[in-house]
């Protein structure tokens, strides 16, 4: 595991949480160069950090600790009757895609995709700076795993890819496909990518309990979280 204790590391301002919107967050932010590569950012994501575009974080809240980095063991997943069900209905009607750069029809599924979705949202109203800067990276493979419903582009799933592990970062759809339960499909199609390449953990970001948007993240198991610096099971 990465040696943090000699690690030089940044401490945002404190603002409005995105998620619990009574409180308020700081991340802590890594400022060592040598840190921002695919083997170093694996052992990162198990001591519980994260990316944003280039960046790499981990929540730091002075009065909360709300936040649990979640990982799913995706070699022993076995999917739920109603998940079997939400896959089969989209393997008949559906194509999936991979693809390992960024297309430029993305961006206007994004747009559609946080417009109607997330208004509300910290990501509101989108804009293609934004979007580049929060999802693409300059240092880490990328796999973009697209969703087709013949010639139309329906679902994106941008999934980091290290040795051991992938690591969801975000998914986007169009709202009209909603009634296909496409975030919870596109998580399984991240973990059966995972399962085909041999990697051990898909990593679905943090959770908080007490955030009803969040709760999905916990319906996919065998999984983990990150407390107290150990990984303990769901």
């Amino acid at each position: 595991m990465t040696d943090q204790t000699s690690m030089r590391v940044g401490v945002s301002q404190e603002f409005t949480c995105s998620y619990l919107p009574d409180r308020q967050e700081q991340v802590l932010l890594i400022l060592e160069p040598h840190y921002y590569n695919p083997d170093k950012y694996e052992q990162l994501l198990a001591s519980g950090f994260r990316r944003s575009g280039d960046q790499i974080y981990r929540p730091h809240c002075p009065s909360c600790n709300a936040c649990k980095s979640i990982r799913v063991l995706a070699n022993k997943f076995i999917p739920s009757k109603s998940q079997k069900r939400k896959v089969n209905k989209t393997k008949k009607q559906f194509t999936l895609r991979y693809s390992n750069v960024e297309k430029p029809q993305y961006y206007s599924l994004y747009s559609k995709y946080i417009s109607e979705r997330h208004d509300d949202g910290a990501m509101f109203p989108p804009n293609l700076e934004q979007y580049k800067s929060f999802l693409l990276c300059n240092w880490l493979e990328i796999i973009f795993i697209e969703l087709w419903d013949n010639d139309k582009l329906i679902a994106v799933a941008v999934t980091d890819c290290m040795n051991n592990a992938v690591s969801a970062i975000y998914t986007f759809f169009d709202p009209d496909y909603a009634h296909f339960s496409l975030g919870s499909v596109m998580i399984i199609a991240q973990i059966e990518f995972a399962k085909k390449h041999q990697k051990q953990f898909l990593y679905l970001g943090y959770q908080i309990d007490e955030c009803t948007k969040m709760k999905y993240k916990t319906q996919f198991l065998p999984a983990q979280k990150y407390d107290n610096n150990a990984w303990l099971t769901i």
